[in-house]
């Protein structure tokens, strides 16, 4: 789950008093936003998208305006704008007013959990306001630090002296940014990043750091986020309908990570854990049809359930089902197998039959029974497969299922059509013979 922006942004960090650039919400009068721009002179108009969406300012989404006539046209551009990023495409639903905040500093300053430190890890720039990618390697401090003793302030010290900071914005970093940890920490987030952070410069001649952007990730499963008292929705992207049914089984026991990559896609892939679904959505790219983790031991009415949902949207079109994962510690292969089997058969018998090519690789407790409870189903309603076992690098099964895919493609479909007396999508076209193997 991600949040980004200032909307909510600024209610988090208010828990834990850090300064943060005024804002409007979408529903600002004409009244409020000239007031606004009376106070501040300068303001930003950014567009509201619900979850986690970046690059804003490169593709032109940011407008800024000085007085109301510009800040109400830059509202009319962007209140419904679209965003693309990547593959995938945005739509707004509102924008926000944001007070410029005049400053000769910017810092960028970011929490997350660190894969390759093993530990929340601080990174941290005097060069704030760019793509931290982009600067000098010099400027840029990552620190790992003890989650049992917190980010101190001596950490965020040391840090900005090692970067070679200015000497006049360290006091206040040290004063404020030891805060965000208990932000991070007490309310179950996996990242938050503040960039950029500008030292604005108060009557006094004091320098405080103001945030002027916000983003968060949470850990849905960790209840911790609820003390916010965010709504469900804040969390909500532009999700498909096949997105929200599975996102729906979260309450039970068992992850249900999804994620549409293509829905043109032919190569339908029910992932377990989060190393093999990053391996197999790189490996199979555009012709994979979602990014998945089914992994956490799910009971076999949950599998179920979620098997159903991922066959009623997309097993019309796919060439090959998919099955994959690590070898695993605890989840029971023949709970989650034997479930995806019965769903399977529930499909066929309620849809009709469809050309379809079954793929596995897995290893964990009760494998063998697994694989005998999905071959057994295939064996039933007619339909290919391939067994692969713990002893099988996935990267290679990966590549088979590409493979098989290509395959379907040049007439292996219409072969396989053809023997389950599938006429219509049998005709005409020419393929290899297809060989079971047990």
């Amino acid at each position: 789950m991600q949040l980004t922006g200032l909307l909510h942004g600024s209610t988090l960090m208010r828990h834990v008093d850090f300064p943060v650039a005024e804002v409007l919400g979408p529903t600002a009068t004409e009244a409020e936003i000239q007031d606004f721009i009376i106070r501040h002179r300068l303001i930003f108009i950014k567009p509201v998208f619900k979850g986690g969406v970046g690059k804003k300012g490169k593709a032109g989404l940011i407008g800024k305006a000085t007085d109301l006539r510009t800040a109400l046209a830059e509202r009319e551009r962007l209140f419904f704008v679209e965003h693309h990023h990547g593959n995938a495409t945005a739509k707004a639903n509102g924008v926000t007013f944001e007070a410029g905040v005049p400053a000769e500093h910017e810092v960028y300053f970011s929490i997350t959990d660190s894969t390759a430190f093993r530990a929340p890890t601080m990174t941290l720039t005097h060069k704030g306001g760019v793509d931290i990618e982009e600067l000098d390697k010099k400027h840029v401090a990552h620190i790992p630090f003890e989650a049992l003793t917190g980010l101190k302030a001596f950490v965020v010290a040391n840090a900005l002296s090692d970067i070679g900071a200015p000497k006049e914005i360290i006091s206040p970093l040290v004063q404020h940014l030891p805060k965000l940890w208990d932000l991070f920490h007490l309310y179950g987030m996996t990242t938050l990043e503040l960039n950029p952070i500008r030292m604005a410069i108060g009557r006094d001649g004091r320098l405080t750091p103001k945030a002027c952007d916000f983003k968060g990730g949470f850990d849905r499963d960790d209840p911790r986020w609820h003390r916010l008292g965010l709504l469900d929705e804040s969390f909500t992207a532009d999700t498909s309908a096949f997105e929200l049914e599975v996102n729906q089984l979260r309450t039970h026991q068992g992850q249900s990570d999804v994620f549409v990559i293509n829905p043109n896609g032919t190569i339908l892939a029910p992932t377990f854990g989060g190393g093999a679904n990053s391996l197999v959505t790189e490996v199979l790219g555009e012709v994979a049809i979602i990014s998945s983790d089914f992994g956490g031991n799910p009971p076999y009415e949950k599998m179920k359930s979620v098997a159903a949902i991922c066959f009623k949207h997309w097993l019309a079109q796919t060439n090959v089902l998919f099955i994959i994962g690590g070898k695993s510690n605890n989840t029971d292969i023949y709970e989650t197998f034997r479930a995806m089997a019965d769903a399977l058969r529930e499909y066929f018998s309620r849809n009709g039959p469809t050309p379809l090519f079954v793929v596995v690789g897995r290893g964990g407790p009760n494998l063998v029974r697994g694989l005998g409870a999905l071959a057994e189903a295939c064996d039933n309603l007619g339909l290919p497969y391939r067994f692969f076992g713990f002893d099988s690098a996935i990267s290679e099964v990966v590549n088979y299922a590409k493979e098989v895919d290509a395959w379907m493609r040049a007439g292996g479909r219409a072969t396989v059509a053809a023997r389950l007396n599938i006429k219509q999508a049998a005709r005409a076209q020419g393929g290899f013979h297809v060989q079971e193997r047990h």
